[in-house]
């Protein structure tokens, strides 16, 4: 193929620009600030996961406390019913003996279950606190989450303009190439990831590999308008006179 030296220097600058395009698209993806939001949300995750456990256990405390909270009202009832019968007098002997004995394991019976109220109490309150701090947690999560997001924002609207520009560039630089000599670029682009290098000191631009000599004169004795390719890696190789070849 052969195309006029003019135009193979272009195919380096649209090298260099795809170049760019390819440094935007990797920092796009690994974005500092983007990785930054997503620990903050795995962070927020794991806070508002250890909420919802804490808020479970609350639930369960409060089914305790009302059901113990029933139990000494029934006791106290109970023994309040007692001690009525025992003030109005007149119960016979055998059952005030026994409404006595059960008066006394009543109030037995009473103690131990407000002794287990306390405790539930106790631990539900101790748990209410690890709530109230695991919120306050989300809540400055959420804080840093919004911050985070912001940057991240800014990063990609940079990184925007940079890819709109870049875009610009290469449209303005494929108009101006002959087509089969943009589908050649294009091709070895595919296939290597580089379309076209500067051969530099007798070095390929693309592989970094150093031609031969015999190469090298094969290379110097071509019209300038041939096209040339590098015979390790395929490249289109530009010439110039950082080329090496005089």
């Amino acid at each position: 193929m052969k195309a006029r030296p003019e135009d193979q220097k272009r195919l380096l600058e649209l090298a260099a620009v795809d170049a760019e395009a390819r440094q935007i698209a990797h920092r796009r993806k690994n974005l500092p600030e983007r990785i930054e939001v997503e620990r903050i949300e795995d962070e927020r995750n794991g806070h508002r996961d250890a909420a919802a456990t804490l808020d479970i256990t609350l639930e369960d405390f409060d089914r305790d406390i009302t059901k113990l909270e029933g139990e000494v009202d029934a006791v106290g009832r109970r023994a309040a019913r007692n001690d009525e019968r025992l003030a109005s007098g007149g119960v016979p002997p055998r059952q005030l003996s026994e409404m006595q004995h059960e008066n006394t394991s009543l109030a037995r019976r009473r103690s131990e279950l407000e002794e287990e109220l306390l405790e539930v109490m106790e631990q539900r309150e101790a748990v209410e606190h690890d709530r109230d701090r695991t919120g306050a947690l989300i809540d400055r999560a959420e804080e840093q989450l919004a911050d985070a997001r912001r940057h991240l924002e800014e990063a990609e609207a940079d990184l925007q303009t940079a890819e709109d520009r870049s875009a610009g560039q290469r449209a303005e630089l494929v108009a101006g190439l002959p087509e089969d000599l943009l589908a050649l670029y294009e091709r070895e682009r595919t296939r290597t990831g580089i379309g076209a290098a500067l051969l530099q000191a007798r070095r390929c631009g693309g592989c970094r590999i150093e031609l031969d000599r015999m190469e090298i004169a094969r290379i110097a004795a071509l019209d300038p308008d041939e096209v040339v390719h590098c015979d390790q890696c395929s490249t289109v190789l530009v010439r110039t006179g950082e080329s090496g070849l005089g």
